[in-house]
């Protein structure tokens, strides 16, 4: 399978998935105000903060999608990262954060032909502390842009379920019911 072959669908399955849980959350909380301060939660108080979590994980799904198809990052990616950055400051509303994941899926979707220059193509991913990684193209996909996909959006999960949100395993793997076989679900 190519690296676009296998971030493109899970980026769709996950952020689709995060954006349920939003509304759920949203769904259970007694008031909107209610539902926009779990944007500040945080599991530990040296982490980011859940809106934080968010934002990255779109950061994340949009800047490997860029990365595979060897552009530059467009201004609006590095004013999301500053966002996300500051989200604990200003959390912002459920309601941008959905609007946030909304315009990742479609830019996901809007970039997902033409992505691979070859697995063994390089890729320097640099952060921001200055250090530079060299990777080819399916270490890059393998060793950071899951990884780091996966952390934002698994924290935004955990904090949802710290904060007393009920999700369960079926929340996480919605994407997995298109797979079951009929008349094997449990009944009750």
């Amino acid at each position: 399978m190519t690296p676009a072959g296998f971030l493109v669908p899970t980026y769709v399955q996950m952020l689709t998935a995060l954006a349920s849980w939003l509304d759920k959350a949203q769904a259970q909380a007694q008031a909107p105000e209610q539902a926009d301060a779990l944007l500040s939660a945080r599991l530990a108080p040296d982490m980011f903060p859940l809106s934080t979590q968010v934002r990255f994980a779109c950061v994340q799904a949009q800047e490997g999608l860029f990365r595979l198809r060897d552009e530059a990052f467009p201004p609006a990616l590095t004013e999301l990262l500053d966002e996300g950055r500051n989200a604990g400051e200003a959390p912002g509303t459920m309601a941008q954060a959905r609007t946030r994941i909304e315009e990742t899926l479609s830019l996901v979707r809007s970039l997902s032909g033409d992505l691979d220059g070859g697995p063994d193509r390089a890729v320097a991913h640099e952060l921001p502390t200055g250090m530079i990684f060299d990777l080819t193209l399916d270490q890059y996909v393998r060793d950071w842009a899951i990884g780091q996909f996966y952390f934002h959006v698994m924290t935004a999960y955990a904090i949802l379920r710290h904060r007393g949100i009920e999700l369960g395993k079926a929340d996480y793997v919605a994407h997995m019911f298109a797979y079951l076989r009929p008349g094997t679900a449990p009944q009750g």
